[in-house]
């Protein structure tokens, strides 16, 4: 700097200030002598290496003006000093300088002309300040000459006025923070009424107009009230809000949303909304709970309060549980309907926001209000889900926390009614399908009934070892669907619907195709249980328990009164007033005129059936009615239903049909199939160790659990009296009885086909086939005991071998044991009357006894003809007159047609005539015969037509054909 200022002395120049300080406008540049502009050329021109010098320079010398350069240099100096390297060091400084003063040269030459134009803006500049001043001391003289002419009062005057304006002003802004002031009391009372929006929009106001006048110092005080107010009226605006999650009311929900709308918190204000649903959720079934335990505790010392709701769920006794539960469905749904009334406010109004904005105003709406609408919209639906599992989570603690498997049916029944419903409600709330509550009621069930079925199987058991097996006696148009169990099948409806529900829809039809937040979206509640009329159960028949009809009065002479009947008997009489058509109608034979063999006691199709058969019936209607409230059980139920047939069908083949001589009579009494099914009851069912039967063998106790000691038959039951033709009577009750229950199940079978799982049908189907189907099977074991003691075989084959069969004439007249044995027929005719006086006999029954009478006549016929020594061809004629004789007879008594095994007689008297060939074909052919009567056949025809050596022949085919038996 010091060789810059130097230079600029050396020209002549000055600084700035110092031009400034003595600047005028006459006063001329000063240029370079033409001598220093030469000095400064003679320098050697070579920018590089003049930039390379400058560029060497340190940067210390850059600092600043007050950097001592000299100073610098000396300290820098070596302590021993060489005069050769000081010199040359020297040389470089010189070089360094003069580098730096060219440079500076340069510049100044290039700048002067920029130089000399600034100094004359400048000089311009000094000449307009002059001006100025001329002016400025000219309007103070001006100004002082005004003030003396104008008067003070003039001045007053306007002074005056303009205080006048601002204290006008003044008055208003106090009367303004005077009515501030006093808003809170208006605020008080806008609370009160409940009008938040005015309370909001009367606040919102008092915060803008306490800004304006914010300068005053009592409003800060004001505006820090006004928003305690406004955080006060919020929090009573969020009480507000919580009140319509249980009573929704659309004037009170509309002035809610309307004060968030002008707080500008719509999606607070449903975030708050859920909150405060589920809190109520939980707040009321928390309390309904409470209420049932310590009323249930009475004066007990726990403090259920401080409890948790699951343990709280524990404490219900088995009295108050459905209450309790009805209850708690009723505030849940109080809740859930609340929460829909809310969706549908907001779909209103989002409606006519959209209609009432015009195409123009609708595009300008803000974003900020599509924003919430959008927001509030997905918030609700999302709600739904969230809102309907803390439902079930609540249900299902309520659910788990008892254990039903003691429950009395109807109770258990209605608990799955409430909750068949309230998986409706959830169906139609949120479409959801309710896995949670299905889960736990389907655990509840599935324990129930086990329990329920092991002790109605123990019940049948005790009801068929005290059943006496007489006739009970229901009206003749009886039908399942007149019973008070099967009234939900009558009622056309899903099976996924509560009964209940079906009861208030049958009545109103119109109502079908509303759902239940249609139906009782205003008023009603659908977990109100209704009370069922005395008009819609069963009644005991009128005129003494029958038909009131002149002719059944005189068959039922035996039962013309029902005083001794106990009532509960009575309750399984039925009543005919429903009009319903009877189950099947009469066939032909039941119609035709009366004959013989035909014992119908004038009913044309009276239902056979006993107390037992009812008690099974009702029961099936029980399982049912369950199966189709919660279907997920329904193979499981249904595999119960099946068992109840199998120990039904057990029992009357145990105690009527099991005897040791069916394999010996080769009368195929029993079939494969009836066989098959009677083992695999009694392998599955029937727990023979009870019995000591198989003592030897130990199942699990598991298994031994399912099934049921084997029945025995009452002792009041005498099946040995021939003058009751060996319990006729009770073999025909029992027999016809499960006949009518396997028709019940065929009825039923479409039903039951609907609610089993498609993978499970197969048992079904198979059930029908092999179980179901055998009832009337069982007809021929049960009533063949009966044939077979009815009438003396054994004195006939006695009568018969006191005959003489080697004769010589051809006799007119038949023996003696033709006339015997039809008296025995009339006897068993005789017989069957008086039986039919008591219990009718239907025309398949009397068929089945005649044709078994029939079959074991006509054996013992062909056993009397086999045990013969010596017959003659005329005794053969003999033998045909008497069978003839038989027959004529026999059709008179009976309308059995064609008479069973005629065939088997006489072909066996024709034997007799054969030749040799023709007998060995026989004996190959007709394998119904045994060995006996056929050897018997050979030896009697021996010398006749038959020689020695045939009969050998003969007897050895006879050989034969019974090795493989052996």
């Amino acid at each position: 700097m010091q060789k810059i200022k130097s230079l600029m002395a050396r020209q002549g120049l000055k600084s700035p200030q110092e031009s400034m300080a003595d600047l005028s406008p006459v006063e001329n540049l000063r240029i370079p002598s033409k001598e220093e502009l030469r000095e400064l050329r003679e320098q050697p021109i070579d920018p590089q290496a003049e930039q390379e010098m400058i560029d060497s320079i340190e940067e210390l010398y850059y600092s600043n003006d007050s950097f001592d350069m000299v100073q610098h240099e000396l300290e820098k100096l070596p302590p021993e000093l060489n005069l050769q390297e000081l010199e040359e060091y020297r040389d470089k400084l010189k070089k360094q300088q003069a580098s730096v003063s060219k440079k500076v040269a340069d510049l100044i030459l290039e700048k002067q002309p920029a130089y000399v134009k600034e100094l004359e803006r400048v000089t311009a500049l000094q000449a307009n300040l002059q001006l100025a001043a001329v002016i400025c001391t000219n309007a103070r003289r001006q100004l002082s000459v005004s003030k003396e002419e104008f008067t003070e009062a003039s001045l007053g005057l306007l002074a005056n006025q303009r205080r006048r304006q601002l204290l006008t002003g003044l008055l208003k802004s106090l009367r303004t923070i005077k009515t501030l002031q006093r808003t809170d009391v208006r605020l008080s009372e806008m609370l009160e009424e409940e009008d938040y929006p005015g309370a909001i929009q009367l606040c919102l106001e008092c915060q803008k107009a306490a800004s304006t006048f914010k300068h005053y110092s009592c409003i800060s005080e004001l505006n820090s009230k006004l928003q305690d107010t406004l955080e006060q009226i919020e929090e009573q605006l969020d009480v507000a809000l919580s009140k319509t999650c249980k009573n929704f009311d659309v004037s009170h929900y509309t002035k809610v949303q309307l004060a968030y709308t002008l707080l500008g918190k719509t999606q607070t204000a449903m975030d708050q909304l859920h909150m405060h649903f589920t809190q109520a959720i939980h707040n009321t079934v928390f309390q309904v709970v409470l209420g049932y335990v310590e009323l249930c505790a009475g004066n007990a010392d726990t403090k259920f309060q401080k409890m948790q709701y699951k343990d709280l769920c524990t404490h219900i006794t088995m009295d108050s549980y459905i209450p309790c539960l009805t209850d708690l469905c009723k505030a849940l749904w109080e809740v859930m309907v609340s929460y829909h009334r809310t969706m549908q406010w907001h779909e209103e109004h989002d409606k006519q926001d959209t209609s009432h904005t015009p195409g123009d105003a609708a595009a300008a709406e803000s974003d900020e209000s599509v924003v919430d609408r959008s927001y509030v919209k997905k918030k609700l639906e999302h709600g739904l889900t969230r809102i309907w599992q803390d439902v079930q989570l609540k249900v299902k603690a309520y659910i788990s926390g008892t254990d039903m498997s003691n429950f009395k049916y109807d109770d258990f029944i209605v608990v799955l009614d409430v909750i068949s419903r309230l998986m409706q409600v959830g169906e139609e709330f949120c479409s959801s399908k309710s896995e949670v509550l299905q889960e736990s009621i389907k655990r509840q069930s599935v324990n129930y009934f086990k329990n329920y079925h092991r002790a109605r199987l123990e019940e049948l058991r005790m009801f068929l070892e005290n059943e006496t097996w007489e006739l009970c006696p229901v009206k003749s148009n009886f039908n399942i669907s007149q019973l008070h169990e099967f009234k939900f099948m009558g009622q056309c409806r899903s099976p996924s619907v509560s009964p209940s529900r079906q009861a208030v829809s049958s009545s109103s039809p119109a109502q079908d195709e509303l759902s239940l937040f249609q139906q009782f979206l205003q008023e009603g509640n659908p977990f109100e249980l209704p009370t069922e009329k005395e008009e819609e159960t069963e009644d005991v028949l009128a005129s003494n328990g029958y038909e009131s009809d002149e002719l059944e009065k005189n068959v039922y002479q035996d039962y013309d009164s029902d005083s001794d009947v106990p009532e509960e008997l009575k309750q399984d009489y039925v009543d005919e007033q429903t009009g319903d058509a009877p189950l099947k109608s009469a066939s032909r034979e039941t119609i035709r005129s009366k004959k013989k063999s035909d014992y119908n006691l004038n009913k044309a199709n009276a239902p056979i059936l006993t107390n037992t058969t009812l008690n099974v019936i009702r029961l099936v209607g029980k399982y049912m009615q369950m199966m189709s409230i919660l279907k997920p059980i329904a193979f499981d139920v249904i595999h119960c239903v099946s068992q109840l047939f199998d120990y039904y069908l057990y029992a009357v083949y145990t105690f009527f049909g099991r005897n040791d001589m069916y394999e010996s009579s080769g009368l195929g009494l029993i079939s494969s199939r009836l066989r098959t099914t009677l083992n695999r009851i009694q392998e599955n069912l029937i727990d023979m160790e009870a019995l000591g039967e198989t003592s030897g063998v130990h199942g699990a106790a598991e298994d031994r659990k399912e099934k049921v000691p084997s029945p025995h038959l009452s002792q009041m039951v005498v099946l040995t009296n021939s003058g009751t033709l060996y319990g006729l009577a009770q073999r025909v009750v029992a027999t016809e009885s499960l006949v009518f229950l396997a028709e019940q199940f065929e009825s039923l079978q479409f039903h039951l086909d609907t609610m089993m799982p498609a993978a499970k049908k197969p048992f079904l189907q198979q059930f029908y086939s092999q179980t179901v189907s055998t009832a009337s099977e069982l007809r021929k074991p049960i009533y063949w005991i009966v044939a077979a003691k009815a009438i003396d075989y054994e004195q006939m084959l006695l009568l018969m071998a006191g005959v003489k069969w080697d004769i010589r004439e051809i006799m007119s007249q038949h023996n003696v044991y033709v006339d015997v044995l039809l008296k025995e027929f009339e006897q068993f005719n005789k017989r069957l009357e008086d039986v039919s006086r008591h219990v009718r006999i239907p025309l398949p029954v009397s068929n089945v006894l005649w044709e078994h009478c029939i079959r074991l006549a006509n054996r013992t016929l062909v056993e009397g003809y086999a045990n013969v020594k010596k017959c003659s061809n005329e005794g053969r004629a003999l033998m045909q007159l008497d069978f003839q004789q038989f027959l004529m007879k026999l059709e008179k008594l009976t309308d059995l047609r064609p008479i069973p095994d005629k065939e088997f007689v006489e072909t066996y008297i024709k034997a007799y005539y054969l030749t040799e060939n023709d007998m060995e074909q026989f004996i190959k052919n007709h394998r119904e015969y045994s060995m006996k009567q056929l050897a018997n056949l050979v030896n009697v025809c021996l010398g006749s037509h038959i020689n020695k050596k045939a009969r050998q022949k003969l007897l050895a085919a006879i050989d034969d054909i019974d090795r493989p038996k052996r």
